[in-house]
């Protein structure tokens, strides 16, 4: 059974990595401020206390606004915390599991991103996040970096939740719609983590975390726009306005395509994420988590 260290599981991928990695280890479950990506002695203590065997960093500076504001303690988490983490990995000869972003890319394209698309971010959140990918990607520690997008659940702050409290409250919806990625439930997120994880060490496992480390693309299939994917949760009878990016000025860019290819997931691991619209029923027919 391998020792997993989790870091980041109050958050809504890390709250389903605990009960997806569990059948495959014993999980220790650390999270801020036991562990802070701004504070290195605090994560150099933490990893070499457990001595995992694998590292899945769930944790991230995510307030995508803010972090304009914030770009020295944005740079500290998502790209000087996983580069650090990298490290202690490889001295200790673990394996360093990370999540990355679609806003690595400026949605100047119009199709979905590959993970050889050249990077381009708009922002503060976006650059650091990828300085954070490419630290992990030179560091040579065994690893599997998972690029998301538009992720959603039932517990925590995100899109969905907040329009449900929205329309619960009977304020007027108004939703950008020229903005288009792929929406992705977390639950699938992190399902897909333990699938690829179990497929290296399975008896008779075709290959070795190490033969398969790189950056993957884990998004749900298919694409929409912010107002689709609400117009795709929201009951028919309430009215949501379509609304433009520059009708909602934020402090950070955002990418107007944002969708991203996972042919090399299912080329490499033979896993396929579902369709948007499946997993976001899914999601809606789950049980809301206790303390969300």
């Amino acid at each position: 059974m391998k020792r997993i260290l989790l870091i980041g599981h109050d958050g809504q991928v890390g709250y389903e990595l605990e009960r997806t990695l569990a059948p495959l280890g014993s999980v220790t479950s650390v999270c801020y401020p036991a562990i802070d990506f701004a504070a290195p002695d605090t994560v150099r203590r933490v990893v070499r206390e457990h001595q995992p065997d694998w590292i899945v960093n769930a944790a991230a500076y995510t307030a995508v606004d803010k972090a304009e504001t914030e770009p020295d303690l944005c740079r500290q988490v998502n790209a000087g915390g996983p580069a650090l983490l990298a490290e202690e990995a490889k001295r200790l000869g673990a394996a360093l599991v990370h999540f990355s972003t679609d806003f690595v890319f400026d949605g100047s394209l119009r199709r979905p991103y590959t993970e050889t698309d050249t990077p381009c971010p708009l922002g503060v959140y976006g650059q650091t996040k990828l300085e954070g990918d490419q630290a992990i990607l030179d560091s040579g520690v065994p690893h599997l970096i998972f690029r998301l997008a538009w992720v959603y659940g039932r517990r925590g702050k995100n899109f969905l939740l907040t329009l449900q409290r929205l329309a619960r409250e009977g304020k007027p919806l108004r939703v950008v719609a020229d903005q288009v990625g792929c929406p992705t439930w977390c639950r699938v997120i992190a399902e897909t983590t333990a699938a690829a994880l179990t497929l290296t060490e399975k008896p008779g496992a075709p290959f070795s975390l190490q033969e398969v480390s790189g950056l993957y693309h884990a998004v749900c299939a298919g694409e929409t726009s912010w107002h689709g994917f609400a117009r795709a949760f929201i009951p028919g009878e309430i009215p949501i306005q379509p609304i433009t990016t520059a009708e909602f000025p934020t402090p950070a860019r955002r990418p107007a395509y944002s969708a991203l290819n996972c042919s090399k997931l299912q080329r490499v691991f033979g896993l396929s994420m579902p369709a948007w619209e499946q997993a976001l029923s899914d999601c809606l027919n789950s049980e809301v988590p206790a303390g969300r």
